[in-house]
């Protein structure tokens, strides 16, 4: 262990540096208060305000998608792709975003403000715009970059500012960004019509802006390398609760750059069970609520089956974190992977009987499962290639799902028109499965494996006979 005893420009506090037997630095000694003024935890609440307030783009979009075509003269199809392109663009501005603050180019605040603007426009762009391609370009592209900007600085400051507990904060988080699209989701299906669609969505695009930019204003990084002053990074002495968490999961064998995490062969494997999970995820948005008219159920199981989606989904995300914490990140990914295709052949199940509150109930686990493996690939992914570059690499992992997001939704429609529901729903629970399967392949780099030694046999004496 080396130390390397320094002071912080900013604010006068003295730290040191710590280097583990690994050669993983950490920086200790500043709090929380030396760095922000105030508690932390404000770093966690904002980011799950400014989450709830984004989460009307991906959760609510499908309830609206019916006025949307009549109002504009859209087909169903032209209203899928609009929020594929959206998916797509919000999924792929992690990488760049987090690059550009890494070298400290772009700071979480202005990414955030940035982020809040373009909302705006988005919103704007989908009230007013009868062309197709203008309103993919508006809602699809600019809406999509400016809620990937918001999402993506959210989930990796509240990593940076809870090393020893990101699986229950980020998990916190992550939450508000499918639960805060519930009052729109009812909205969308019982207060929403030609005949008010653009105020409506004009001030739901204001609302976004107003709330996020709040946000922005509070947000900072820590700086590199930081760590929790009353936490020893060398043997997690200090607070129980973390100490269990970090024995779990271990702090990551050093801070890993993008180029050295892909060649470990974990960020790959991450990003193709990425890519899989999120497909079938973003399969079951897309069609739930289609696939419960298609049965017979009435608009209102139709409405609460996707409330209830929305609802699990963010509630999973902040159980399934703070579960990490106990269990372990890997072990608990497995275990919502598994649920998430095993709800997919519920569905199916509850189709075929015609029960209503059968098909609830695997909207309930579907939500769970759909959800909850966001915020686990978060905290996994700084746990296995450190703090220091987590936006970009974190950036790459999720950005499997610009893939989901158009074999979810552009291939899953060709499917239902090939195979119908249940050959699709079917195939969904099977891609599941094999990426739960991926998921049992994880492990951390640089942490040795561990290998059973047979004892050495007895030596056979030869004897002349």
């Amino acid at each position: 262990m080396s130390t390397t005893n320094d002071r912080n420009a900013a604010g006068g506090a003295a730290f040191r540096e710590v280097t583990d037997s690994k050669g993983r630095v950490y920086r200790i000694g500043e709090t929380d208060r030396d760095l922000l003024g105030h508690s932390r935890k404000i770093m966690v609440y904002l980011p799950w305000i400014a989450m709830i307030a984004i989460s009307v783009f991906e959760y609510a979009y499908g309830s609206a998608e019916d006025t949307l075509s009549h109002a504009h003269g859209w087909s169903q199809s032209n209203t899928f792709w609009i929020l594929s392109v959206w998916i797509f663009f919000q999924a792929g501005i992690a990488f760049p975003a987090g690059w550009l603050r890494e070298r400290g180019l772009l700071t979480a605040r202005r990414a955030t403000y940035l982020g809040a603007a373009l909302c705006l426009i988005g919103f704007v762009a989908l009230a007013h715009l009868d062309n197709v391609f203008l309103a993919i370009c508006g809602f699809g592209v600019v809406g999509g970059l400016g809620s990937g900007l918001v999402y993506a600085t959210c989930i990796n400051m509240v990593g940076k500012w809870f090393p020893e507990r990101r699986g229950a904060k980020t998990g916190f988080v992550n939450g508000g960004f499918a639960y805060g699209a519930l009052p729109f989701i009812f909205i969308f299906n019982y207060a929403f019509d030609t005949s008010n669609f653009t105020e409506v969505l004009d001030l739901i695009g204001v609302y976004v802006l107003i709330v996020v930019s709040i946000c922005a204003w509070f947000f900072k990084d820590p700086p590199k390398n930081w760590w929790p002053a009353d936490i020893d990074p060398l043997n997690f002495a200090g607070n129980k609760k973390s100490a269990a968490s970090l024995a779990k999961n271990p702090p990551a064998a050093k801070q890993y750059t993008p180029k050295e995490a892909f060649r470990s062969g974990m960020l790959p494997l991450m990003w193709v069970t990425v890519v899989m999970t999120a497909g079938v995820s973003i399969f079951g948005i897309s069609y739930q609520v289609d696939f419960a008219k298609e049965v017979g159920f009435g608009p209102l199981v139709a409405a609460s089956s996707m409330g209830v989606m929305s609802v699990v989904n963010g509630v999973g995300r902040g159980v399934v974190g703070w579960l990490s914490d106990l269990w372990g990140r890997k072990a608990t990914l497995v275990f919502v992977i598994v649920v998430l295709g095993l709800a997919q052949f519920g569905v199916i199940w509850a189709g075929t009987l015609h029960s209503q509150w059968l098909f609830l109930v695997f909207a309930f686990l579907s939500g769970f499962g759909g959800g909850a493996f966001y915020p686990l690939f978060a905290a996994l992914t700084p746990d296995y290639f450190g703090e220091n570059y987590n936006a970009s690499n974190y950036g790459l992992v999720y950005s499997g799902k610009l893939i989901s997001g158009l074999f979810g939704g552009g291939l899953g429609s060709m499917v239902v028109h090939a195979w119908g529901y249940d050959g699709a729903y079917a195939l969904a629970g099977g891609i599941s499965m094999l990426a739960a399967g991926c998921a049992l392949l994880l492990r951390q780099p640089g942490k040795p494996r561990v290998r059973k030694v047979l004892p050495n046999p007895r030596p056979i004496s030869r004897e002349l006979i």
